[in-house]
């Protein structure tokens, strides 16, 4: 039997906390939200505590964040237009950039697995790539290719290749051509707006969630890796939109929804089974969630951040 332990309860942030990620060098995880900080938890013994604040280097709230694969770095997406990139060196966290060209609020943001590229999308319906080298950040393609609002961007696990989420109801795939950047696939299947989507460890599958209440598996062409198809569509399990999901190591995927809930799946043959039910997880629409091993870490509107134990 599946189900979730409530193992704490993270209060400290001032108004909605949008979006949380885990470190992928320790077992600290990183939130944010509407008060425009970057809050940094840690357990230590039974309690889960804040050990650092980043704050004074967005001026709106910060919608995203995302941890850079050494762990030393931290990028946040405001909507104050701006990504900003903060560093950990000599025991401290500072302010290390400011990247600066979307036009409206910046929605999303994402490393490469090797940490090389940064990518960022915006209402401004684009996605741009900047290129890390050393300590500066280079723009390396501005990719206008969604009709609409871009919610979210991801990279694929294992191979150079870029996937953004947004409001024109599509998930868009970019591949490098020779010195930039060009939009490779785009895949249909949603009927309105695709929130958020997580792979596999493998990367040959996908799960994407949209405002339609649906997910979708996507499964990886053999003879194309740029090109995936809808396998399983999801319904009947989420009364509201489903805001974000994530595809554990372990399998198991989870759901935050705007019906306050977090829900667990789990594939068997080619379909998701919902593998257990958390109603009121929170106390407002939870906007964000995220495995780190058995342990999965919850965004709500009701200002907090929980971290739950996963049983099998």
């Amino acid at each position: 039997m599946v189900k979730l332990d409530l193992i704490g309860t993270l209060s400290g942030h001032k108004g909605q906390v949008w979006t949380v990620d885990w470190s992928p060098t320790s077992k600290t995880l990183a939130s944010s939200g509407q008060d425009k900080t970057v809050k940094l938890w840690r357990q230590e013994g039974a309690e889960w505590v804040c050990v650092a604040t980043l704050e004074g280097g967005n001026t709106r709230t910060i919608r995203q964040i995302a941890w850079s694969p050494c762990g030393r770095r931290i990028a946040t997406a405001s909507f104050d237009s701006t990504t900003c990139i903060w560093e950990y060196t000599d025991g401290e966290w500072d302010l290390a950039a400011t990247l600066e060209g979307h036009e409206n609020e910046v929605k999303g943001v994402a490393w490469s697995r090797d940490g090389d590229y940064l990518a960022s999308c915006s209402r401004d319906k684009s996605v741009w790539v900047w290129e890390v080298v050393e300590v500066d950040y280079e723009c390396a393609s501005v990719l206008q290719v969604h009709t609409q609002d871009v919610k979210k961007v991801v990279w694929h696990p294992t191979d150079p290749l870029l996937f953004s989420t947004s409001y024109d109801d599509t998930v868009k795939v970019y591949k490098e051509f020779g010195d930039d950047w060009e939009c490779a696939e785009s895949l249909i299947g949603h009927s309105s707006t695709v929130w958020s989507m997580s792979f596999n460890k493998s990367g040959d599958k996908f799960v994407s969630c949209s405002d339609d209440r649906t997910l979708r598996v996507w499964c990886r062409d053999d003879n194309k890796p740029t090109k995936y198809t809808c396998k399983s569509t999801v319904c009947g399990f989420h009364s509201r939109p489903i805001y974000d999901v994530s595809w554990g190591r372990h399998g198991y995927i989870a759901t935050a929804a705007g019906d306050n809930a977090v829900r667990v799946f789990e594939q068997q043959g080619g379909s998701l089974l919902l593998a257990h039910y958390q109603p009121d997880a929170h106390a407002g629409d939870v906007n964000s969630v995220a495995w780190k091993g058995h342990l999965l870490a919850s965004a709500s509107d009701d200002e907090t951040v929980k971290i739950w134990s996963l049983n099998t």
